[in-house]
This record gives C-alpha cells, structure tokens and sequence, in this order.
C-alpha cells in the first residue's frame, strides 16, 4: 500500500494512493498515527481494501500533508554515507551518529520551506525515511525489519550556522519549522523490492548536487533499528531518517551555497515518489 494524508494543515485526512489516483480512507481509519500502527492498522486496512469498498477519490489538486501524523519522535542518522563525511571534512563514524528533529519540522512533501529568522546557511539534504510499525526496544538485527512499517521520502534541511557554530548540539540547525517535509507518500515494505538499492536525486532551481543511491549507507535499516533500540524505546510511527549523500551545499567548493528565498528545490528516490519546495523568507 502506499498511504497519503491530504487536506489543510491541521486537518489531514488519511488516504491511499492506487495507480495515480488519490482514494480517502477516513471511513476507515482515523489518521496514521501511532494507534493506528500500534494497533495493526496496516493489516485492517489492506484486508478492508480487499473487500472493494466504495472510496470517494480525492482531487489532484487537494494538498498532501505529511504521509505520517505527528510521531513520538523523528530519529536522524548523521554522516552515514562515506562520500559525504568526506565532502564535510569529517571522519567516518565507527557508529551511528543520532540527532533529533522537533516533531513540529515536519510538513508535507510541497508545503513551502520557511528559512528561519536570522538564517543565511539553510541546506538541503535528500533522506530516505523509515517509520516503525511497532514498540522497538533491544530489538535483535535478525529481527528488525519486522518493526519497519514502511518507507517515505524526506528532505533533512539544516541551517549550518545554528547547526555548527552556535554550540550544542546539531538539533538547533535541524528542528526549524517545515524542515522536514516528508512523502508524497508512505510505502509499504512490498511495495520496494530492495530498499538497499534506490536511486536518489536532489536538485535545486533545475541544478542537480545530489545523485546517488542507497547501496552507499554506511550503517543500514536492520541495524538503525537495533542499535537505535539499545538506547531508547521506538514507537509505533516513529520516523528514522537515515543520513545523506554527498552533493549538500555546505560540502561545494570552493564555495558553500545556500538556500535562499525563491528557490525552488526538487527531490526523489526510486518507488517512493518526488517532492518539491519552494523557499520564502520569514514573516511574524
């Protein structure tokens, strides 16, 4: 399956996406939240899928939130692809680098990229995404994938200033509002035959800097899953990003760029759709 949530912000409604066409599925579930997880929600939504019920279609030009209600948590994973540490002058961890994302960064895939007050350094960073699909804590690598409820694209922006030289931690340069705008949609995990093997592209104003695939993760799904549980409980819709490729405009020589106001960045990975945001400036 591949679920979408659609409508004004605040107000999305759950849905599924079959072929090209956009279904509502609000009489069937309530949202894609945690509950709806936690409690085999995928599973009483295929089979009630199966059943043809009578959908009503949603319109094209109706607004795709986040594929994912707001989570417990959204997980990165920092430096976890070796051109990248390379391209940003760092060492290649010899384990996973974990950061957080406020919970209020996350927006559907075309909604606008705010640049944040004060910010000159706002990046981009095409991710690939994975959402739990229940409670993960110690969970062995042989037995990870069973807590992956499924897949979705996502765009890491980070303002490299706050990120990099204001102290702390990277949190300040990754939780800003619209900084992480996920989807079109969520895949299931039958809908990618090998998530190890996806093509991936960033562009900006019509300019390709990423272009890669995810055969370069240093540290893949199945042990994020475990060793992430080693430190803290994973709940049901969880979203793990887990790291990007080389191309990021804090790694272009012998000038950085940076995002600013009018540009138009554009992203995808095979089997999991493209987004598309258009930077504005910030307004009280």
């Amino acid at each position: 399956m591949k679920l979408i949530r659609f409508g004004e912000i605040g107000k999305e409604k759950p849905g599924v996406l079959i072929g090209e066409k956009r279904y509502d599925v609000s009489s069937i579930v309530t949202d894609f939240n945690e509950s709806f997880f936690e409690e085999n929600g995928l599973e009483k939504l295929q089979k009630a899928l199966e059943s043809n019920p009578t959908l009503p279609e949603v319109d094209a030009s109706v607004r795709l939130g986040s594929p994912v209600a707001r989570p417990s948590k959204i997980i990165c994973i920092g430096l976890n692809y070796i051109d990248h540490c390379k391209e940003t002058n760092a060492p290649i961890p010899t384990e996973p680098i974990i950061f957080f994302k406020s919970t209020t960064s996350l927006c559907g895939p075309d909604d606008d990229l705010i640049i944040p007050k004060n910010s000159e350094k706002t990046d981009w960073e095409v991710e690939l995404a994975f959402i739990v699909g229940k409670k993960a804590s110690y969970v062995e690598e042989a037995e990870a994938l069973d807590y992956v409820a499924g897949y979705a694209l996502l765009n890491d922006y980070s303002e490299r200033a706050f990120q990099l030289e204001r102290g702390g931690q990277w949190a300040k340069g990754k939780g800003s509002d619209t900084f992480a705008p996920l989807g079109p949609f969520l895949a299931t995990k039958e809908e990618i035959a090998d998530v190890d093997n996806l093509k991936m592209w960033l562009t900006v104003n019509g300019k390709k800097y990423q272009d890669s695939n995810t055969l370069n993760l240093v540290f893949k799904i199945p042990y994020l899953v475990h060793y992430l549980s080693q430190f803290m409980t994973l709940l049901p819709g969880d979203i793990i990003s887990t790291g990007t490729p080389p191309g990021v405009g804090l790694g272009i020589k012998p000038d950085p760029i940076y995002i600013k106001a009018g540009d138009v960045v554009e992203l995808g990975i095979e089997g999991l759709g493209t987004s598309k945001q258009k930077a504005v400036a910030y307004k009280k």
